[in-house]
């Protein structure tokens, strides 16, 4: 029997995934090891971060600004503080790049069970393998001329589709509370690492609840409680993260949109500029997409429709904030790109139209994934700033 579970377990759709997301690993550790430390001995942005964090393990000054909480410089400087590496190691910036690689393999296994369970083992195929060779989710996940975003995307993306999770059980003759206190906790710990890793996350803690009320109204009293219990652990934990020295966050930006961005040209090539830098595939394959939502109607379900609205809120807040370090909401709205895409994807393999689409999909994911090594192989070293 046992032998039998783990078959049923552990089949070709997660040996796929787990291929898939090794190649990943693969790409993230070429990328490490060309990197360098900024002379003179780190005296860069990003090293500064590390070293403040360090300095919060070690019973330092704790660390704050006015767009992350302690809880970023502690997640960034974890492995430096734990084995108290000096910015001259040849270990450092392993363990620099180490947490992002982590969350960027977390992210990556979230896309694909999320995409999976909504649009079948294609969609999941898909959602994966664009995410595995996007050049933007590979340099986030090395520091590669980029800002450390991986945990604030996965806590996004978490707290998403966590809510989304925690609503389909509502209707389930247990008690709610009880039952769900797995999913509270994790809805919990989503929360605390994104808005922890970028404090204008804040907004996805609403969109949470919109999900929960939404799937749920009948139970809409279980769904405000468990949304709550959510809340409450994740402002435990961020107050934990600054041993409860509140007054740390009173610099904090929760809403850093600027009005003047949405008329200047500027933030309109900004906001393309990082989109395609983030996965040039999903600059072609989601126009397609769009159209094909648009003008068909059996598209129109609430796999498609959630993942799309969430995706067009964060890019809506994406061109209002130009002025945020690396890539910003761009980075946290393309996992909900990769769902919707996939699940646009999933729909047309079922038509009569199958072999020119699967045709089609597979060019345009070989053809990333050949770009993307490319890319790689001429990829020299540089400076860790």
């Amino acid at each position: 029997m046992a032998r039998i579970s783990i078959r049923e377990r552990v089949g070709r759709p997660q040996i796929v995934a787990g291929l898939l997301l090794l190649s990943f690993l693969a790409e993230c550790l070429w990328l490490t090891a060309h990197l360098q430390v900024s002379p003179p001995h780190g005296t860069g942005y990003l090293i500064d971060s590390v070293n403040r964090g360090a300095m919060q393990w070690h019973g330092g000054p704790i660390s704050a600004d006015s767009i992350h909480s302690p809880l970023w410089f502690l997640l960034l400087s974890a492995p430096v503080a734990l084995f108290r590496l000096h910015p001259e190691s040849p270990l450092f910036l392993w363990a620099v790049a180490a947490p992002q690689i982590v969350f960027g393999l977390l992210l990556g296994a979230s896309l694909w069970y999320v995409s999976r369970r909504l649009y079948g083992n294609a969609g999941g195929y898909v959602a994966l393998a664009l995410y595995c060779f996007s050049p933007g989710i590979l340099r986030s996940s090395t520091l590669w001329f980029a800002e450390p975003e991986m945990p604030a995307a996965w806590g996004a993306f978490g707290a998403v589709f966590t809510a989304i999770a925690v609503a389909h059980t509502l209707y389930a003759p247990r008690e709610v509370i009880l039952w769900n206190w797995r999913r509270i906790l994790l809805l919990g710990l989503s929360f605390t690492l994104a808005i922890g890793c970028q404090f204008s996350l804040v907004l996805l803690v609403p969109v949470a609840l919109f999900f929960l009320l939404y799937l749920a109204w009948e139970r809409r009293a279980a769904a405000i409680a468990i949304w709550l219990a959510a809340c409450g652990i994740a402002a435990v934990l961020l107050a934990a993260c600054s041993f409860f020295h509140l007054r740390v966050y009173r610099d904090a930006i929760l809403f850093c949109v600027q009005w003047r961005a949405y008329l200047s040209p500027l933030a309109y090539k900004v906001f393309i500029a990082r989109l395609s830098e983030l996965s040039p595939a999903l600059v072609l394959a989601l126009p397609a997409a769009l159209l094909c939502y648009f003008l068909w109607s059996r598209t129109h379900y609430f796999g498609n429709n959630a993942p799309l609205a969430v995706a067009a809120l964060l890019l809506s807040f994406a061109l209002g904030t130009p002025h945020l370090p690396g890539f910003g909401f761009n980075l946290i709205a393309l996992p909900f790109l990769l769902v919707f895409t996939a699940g646009i994807a999933a729909d047309l393999l079922e038509t009569r139209h199958r072999a020119l689409v699967l045709g089609c999909i597979w060019a345009l994911l070989l053809a990333n994934a050949a770009w993307n090594l490319r890319g790689l192989g001429m990829a020299e070293s540089h400076y860790f700033q």
